[in-house]
C-alpha cells in the first residue's frame, strides 16, 4: 500500500482534531442569547492551499477594521467564517472604544491546541490550527504577527476618531473640495477653448477635403466625429476629477473609508480583469491578426485571378467568362467560413457558456428564418451556371416578358415591355421555363410569325405572295434568310397562313409586329382580298373555289418553263 505524503497526513489529522475545537469556540464567543449548538462536523480539508486564496464567508473570512484586513479565520457550515470574523471584530471594536485598555499589553495564551488572544486581559478571540493553515505557518508564529497588527489598528481607530483628527479631516475636505471645484471649472474652460481652437484650425480643412472628394466625404459628419471625440475626452476628465475627489473625501473619515475602497474596487476590478484577460489572450490575438492577413492575401489573390478571367486575359476550357465573378463570390464565402472555423477557438471568451449560448441561439434563428433566403441565394448561383440568360436579354419567365436588368443574389430584375420593373425570386425563376429571345437572335435571328385566315376562294399562291410583299415592306426584318410562308391548318371555311420573318433585334419585337400587321392589311386591301380570320359565318351564293385561270392572279407570277415553280413577287 503506498504511503501518504506527510503534509497530507498532517492536514487530515489537524482537521479531525479541530472539530471539537470549533464547537467550543462557537460556544465561548457567542452571546448568551444566541447559542450555537456544538457539532461533530469535521471541517473539510481543502484539496490544495489555493482553496484559501479568497474569502467565501463560509470556509474563510477576513477580520477587518475600518476597511483594513487584519487576518483571516476559518469556519464550518454550522459556524461560518463570516460570523466568526464578525464577532472577533466586535471584540476588537469594544477594546478600541475603551480608552482605559492599553493596546500595548497583549499576549497569546495556549489552551490545548488553540491560542487565546488578549489585549490588556480582554478577550479578542481564539486562533485555531486550521487558521494557521491559511498562512502556512505555525500557530504561535501567526499569533506573534497578528497581535501587533491588532494593537496598531486599535491605536489608529482611536486616533482617527479623536476631535483633533476629525477637525483636520474636515479642513482637508474643504480644501480638496475647493481644488476639485477649481479643476472642474478650469477643465471646462480649457475644453471650450480647445473646441474653438480646433474648429478654427481643422474645420476649414475638413470643408476643403469635402470639396476635393466631390462630397464623397461629408464635412459635417467628420466634424461631428471630432466633436464627439473631444466631448468624450472632456467627460472622462471631469469624471476622473469627481471620482478622485469622492475617493479622497470618503477616505478622510473612518466611517466612510470602506466606501472609498469599494468605489475604486468597483471601477478598477473590471478594468483589471480586462487587462489581465487581454494579456493572457495576447498569443491568441497575435494568431488572429496573422490569420486575418493570410485570409486577406488569399482573397486578394483569388479576386485578381477571377478578375482576369472576367476580362478575358485568362481563358479556361469549358468556363464561361460570365461565371468568373460569381465563382469568386462563392470562393470568398468558403475562404471566410473556413477562416472563422479556424479562428473560433482563439477568440477570447469563446469557451465561455455565454458565448456558446449566443452562438447556438444565432444558429437556431438563422436556420429557422433563412430557409427561403438560402434557397433564393442558391438558385441565383444556379442561374449563373445554368446560362439561361444574360443581362440585357429579352426573355419570357412564366407570364412575364421583358429585358433582364440584373441577376442579384436573391432575385432577378426585369424591365417589362411597358417599362415596368419586375422582381422575380430566383427560386421561382429556377422552377420556371425560361424563353430567351436574344440568345440565337444575335447570330441567326429570331423568327417573328403571325397567322392570317383566308378563304378557299383566294389562290394560295396569291396569299403567299401578298404576305411576302408585306414582310418586304417592313423595315427591321432581315432579307436573309428570306421570309417564308407556311399553311398551318385547313379549317371549315379558311386556310390559315403563317408568315415567318427573321429579326436580329429582339428588343424591337413589339414595333416590328405592329408594322408587319399594318403592312399585311395594306397589301390585302390593295389587291382586294378579304381577311376572314378569326371567324367566318356566312357562305355566298356561289361556290368558294378558285378557277384555274385565277391561280396566278397578280401579284403571283406563273411558273417559268424551266423550273415549273411559280415566281414570287419581290
Amino acid at each position: 500500500m503506498p504511503k501518504l505524503p506527510s503534509a497530507l497526513l498532517r492536514l487530515i489529522l489537524l482537521s479531525i482534531l479541530s472539530a471539537p475545537t470549533f464547537s467550543s469556540v462557537a460556544q465561548e464567543e457567542q452571546s448568551p442569547k444566541d447559542t450555537v449548538p456544538a457539532t461533530d462536523t469535521v471541517p473539510a480539508t481543502p484539496h490544495s492551499l489555493s482553496d484559501f486564496s479568497h474569502s467565501d464567508g463560509v470556509r474563510v473570512a477576513d477580520v477587518e477594521l475600518d476597511g483594513a484586513t487584519l487576518f483571516r479565520v476559518r469556519g464550518i457550515s454550522a459556524f461560518p467564517a463570516a460570523e466568526r470574523a464578525k464577532r472577533i471584530r466586535q471584540q476588537i471594536v469594544a477594546v478600541a472604544r475603551n480608552p482605559e485598555i492599553d493596546p500595548e499589553v497583549r499576549r497569546a495564551v495556549l489552551q490545548g491546541d488553540r491560542l487565546r488572544l488578549e489585549i490588556d486581559g480582554e478577550l479578542l478571540g481564539y486562533l485555531l490550527p486550521v487558521d494557521a493553515e491559511i498562512e502556512e505557518v505555525p500557530l504561535e508564529v501567526l499569533a506573534e504577527a497578528i497581535l501587533p497588527r491588532v494593537s496598531e489598528a486599535i491605536f489608529k481607530y482611536r486616533e482617527t476618531r479623536s476631535s483633533r483628527s476629525l477637525l483636520r479631516s474636515t479642513g482637508i475636505l474643504l480644501g480638496i473640495t475647493a481644488v476639485a471645484g477649481l479643476l472642474l471649472w478650469g477643465m471646462s474652460a480649457l475644453f471650450r477653448w480647445l473646441n474653438r481652437l480646433i474648429e478654427r484650425a481643422v474645420k476649414l480643412r475638413i470643408e476643403r477635403i469635402e470639396k476635393a472628394s466631390h462630397k464623397v466625404i461629408d464635412a459635417a459628419q467628420l466634424w461631428s466625429w471630432f466633436g464627439g471625440l473631444l466631448r468624450g475626452l472632456r467627460t472622462l476628465t471631469l469624471a476622473a476629477i469627481v471620482l478622485t475627489w469622492l475617493n479622497s473625501a470618503l477616505g478622510l473619515y473612518p466611517w466612510t473609508r470602506p466606501f472609498a475602497t469599494d468605489i475604486f474596487r468597483l471601477l478598477l476590478n473590471p478594468l483589471q480583469k480586462m487587462g489581465v484577460g487581454l494579456i493572457e489572450s495576447l498569443p491568441d490575438l497575435v494568431f488572429l491578426v496573422v490569420l486575418y492577413f493570410v485570409v486577406r492575401f488569399l482573397l486578394s489573390a483569388t479576386h485578381n485571378f477571377f478578375q482576369r478571367v472576367d476580362r478575358g486575359w485568362i481563358r479556361l476550357d469549358n468556363f464561361d467568362r460570365d461565371w468568373a465573378m460569381p465563382t469568386y463570390r462563392i470562393a470568398r464565402i468558403l475562404v471566410i467560413a473556413f477562416a472563422l472555423v479556424v479562428a473560433y477557438p482563439y477568440i477570447p471568451g469563446s469557451d465561455s457558456e455565454a458565448f456558446k449560448g449566443v452562438s447556438i441561439f444565432l444558429g437556431v434563428v438563422f436556420s429557422i428564418g433563412s430557409s427561403s433566403f438560402i434557397a433564393n441565394m442558391i438558385a441565383g448561383y444556379s442561374l449563373t451556371y445554368r446560362g439561361a440568360f444574360r443581362e440585357g436579354d429579352r426573355v419570357r419567365i412564366g407570364e412575364h416578358v421583358g429585358d433582364v436588368v440584373d441577376v442579384r443574389a436573391l432575385s432577378t430584375r426585369m424591365r417589362s415591355l411597358k417599362n415596368e420593373e419586375i422582381n422575380i425570386p430566383n427560386s421561382e425563376v429556377l422552377a420556371s421555363a425560361v424563353v430567351n429571345y436574344s440568345t440565337f437572335g444575335r447570330e441567326q435571328g429570331i423568327i417573328l410569325h403571325t397567322d392570317v385566315g383566308i378563304g378557299y376562294d383566294t389562290p394560295w399562291r396569291q396569299v403567299e405572295a401578298m404576305l411576302l410583299q408585306a414582310a418586304a415592306r417592313t423595315e427591321g426584318l432581315e432579307p436573309e434568310p428570306p421570309p417564308f410562308v407556311l399553311q398551318t391548318s385547313m379549317g371549315d371555311f379558311t386556310v390559315v397562313y403563317q408568315l415567318n420573318a427573321f429579326c436580329r433585334d429582339a428588343a424591337a419585337m413589339m414595333k416590328l409586329y405592329s408594322a408587319l400587321h399594318a403592312n399585311i392589311q395594306d397589301v390585302f386591301n390593295e389587291y382586294g382580298v378579304q381577311i376572314m380570320s378569326p371567324n367566318y359565318e356566312q357562305d355566298p351564293a356561289e361556290l368558294k373555289i378558285v378557277p384555274k385561270e385565277q391561280w396566278f392572279a397578280a401579284p403571283a407570277k406563273p411558273p417559268s418553263p424551266a423550273s415549273g415553280k411559280p415566281l414570287q413577287s419581290p
